[in-house]
Formats: structure tokens, sequence, C-alpha cells
């Protein structure tokens, strides 16, 4: 019922909502993390960074082996990596992760996809890594940065769960805040004047087919009601070197603390 009245109000008031839903798409919503999380952040040798109008939160856990960026989602944090840092930590890989502008325990300020793919470009060109794994949105803006760094080439790339189009993530706000379609129309022109650039050409399925991965390895929950599977499947479907495993009962953050995705995922890594 509230979705229906919010609708109907903003067929009435476009520009109102308008607002609304790009407050949404800007500001995100920060999570607390569990126990066990902190814990593994603790044990990290932590900086902060400069970036934008930003103190970006950093942090590596330091091995001997190749070096592991993580690139957690929106809305995410450094810390959702925890059970899946235990066991790359044991593994001896020099591993490095972030919090994204206005995420965990990064400074907060209004800010957008883009900041958090470039500051996800910057990370990559400072790290160098030979491995690469991200979570949900992570894999677009580690795709994107990617394709515009062709000289940096990754062995080894774990998307667990991935968005296909970044259309999409405008299309979930707009349902989320349950937006009339001319009012996600007006949002859409709003970011594409921010961005200078048209949401439409931003797909990962289209990325991946340029970008220097040698070897990738999809994840994804086939009943994920967050991103549909469909979108991985779309993604897997265009990349030469990547393959897909189908997951059940995780959906779309369980699969991060799942025992039998992670092993998958060190062994894929190996």
């Amino acid at each position: 019922m509230k979705k229906k009245i919010i609708h109907f109000l903003s067929l009435l008031l476009p520009r109102t909502f308008t607002k609304l839903a790009y407050d949404q798409l800007t500001n995100p919503q920060v999570h607390k993390l569990r126990d066990h999380e902190v814990a593994t952040l603790n044990k990290a040798e932590t900086a902060e960074i400069n970036f934008k109008s930003f103190k970006i939160k950093t942090y590596r856990w330091k091995g001997e082996g190749d070096r592991v960026l993580l690139i957690h989602g929106w809305e995410g944090q450094a810390g959702n990596f925890s059970d899946l840092i235990e066991k790359l930590i044991i593994e001896g890989y020099d591993i490095h992760a972030f919090d994204a502008p206005s995420h965990g325990l990064s400074s907060r300020g209004k800010t957008s996809l883009f900041d958090f793919t470039d500051l996800t470009s910057e990370r990559l060109k400072n790290i160098q890594p030979k491995k690469l794994i991200s979570h949900s949105f992570g894999g677009v803006a580690a795709t994107y940065s990617l394709l515009n760094l062709p000289e940096l080439v990754i062995e080894k790339y774990v998307l667990v769960t991935t968005p296909d189009k970044l259309s999409d993530r405008i299309n979930d706000i707009s349902n989320r805040v349950g937006i009339a379609n001319n009012v996600r129309k007006k949002l859409i022109h709003k970011v594409e004047i921010e961005a200078n650039q048209k949401i439409d050409v931003l797909n990962v399925s289209e990325f991946v087919k340029e970008i220097s991965v040698e070897q990738a390895l999809i994840l994804h929950d086939i009943n994920d009601k967050v991103i549909p599977f469909a979108q991985s499947k779309n993604v897997n479907d265009n990349w030469k070197v990547s393959s897909l495993i189908e997951i059940k009962n995780t959906g779309h953050f369980r699969i991060l603390r799942t025992e039998s995705v992670l092993i998958q995922i060190i062994d894929f890594l190996k």
C-alpha cells in the first residue's frame, strides 16, 4: 500500500520524488558489522588516504604471497569479507581492501556510483594486484576500472555475484522507493548529467570483452533477491575466460559467509 501511495504522489510531484530517489542513491546506508568482522579488521594494518573530499579507510593483512584486492559492494564494506580474509591469511596472500566513500569507516558525505568506481581505479593502479575479488556492485567498479587500465593484467578474478547493467542499480532504487516511471527517467537524466556519461553504455557484459584478465570465476545464488542470477549469466556468456557456478540457499549477502563458497574461491585462486 505504501508503495502505491508513493507511486501516486510521484506522479503529482515528480521533482520532489526525483530528489528523494537521488538522495537514496547518493547516501548509502552503513550497516553495523558483526563482532567477528570487526575482529578481522582489527588484525589489519590500517591507513587513511585522501580521495576527493573523503578520508578513505584502507586495510592490509601482510603476507608473502600474491597481492589480492577485495572490492565490496554498494552499501557494503571491507569487513563483509572477513570470513574469506581469514582463509586468505592462512594461505599467505598479501591482502588489501578499502571502504568506499561514505561506506564503512571512511568519512561520510554525498557520494555516487562514479566516486566508488574512481576510487577503485585508483586503488588498482596503486596496489597492482595479481588477484581480485569483488562482491555485487564491486564487480561494476572493478571491470569498468580495468577497462581503463589495459596495462594491468589480473591473473585470477572472482566475482561473488555481479550486476550487469549500471541502469539496474537505478531501477532498484526506483523500485525500492516506489516512484513512477517518468520520475525514474528524470533520475537517470540527473545522474547522467552529473557523471557526463550515458548510463546505458555502462554494462559489465561489455567491459569484460576487453579487460586483461587471464581467468575469472563468477559465483551467484540462483535465488538472489537483490541481483537476479540472469545478470551474472549474461556476463559469463560474454566473457571467454570466465566460468559460472550456481550457488543455492545463501542469498545475496550470506554467500560471503558460506563455507562451501569460500572453499571454492580459495581453490580457484590456487
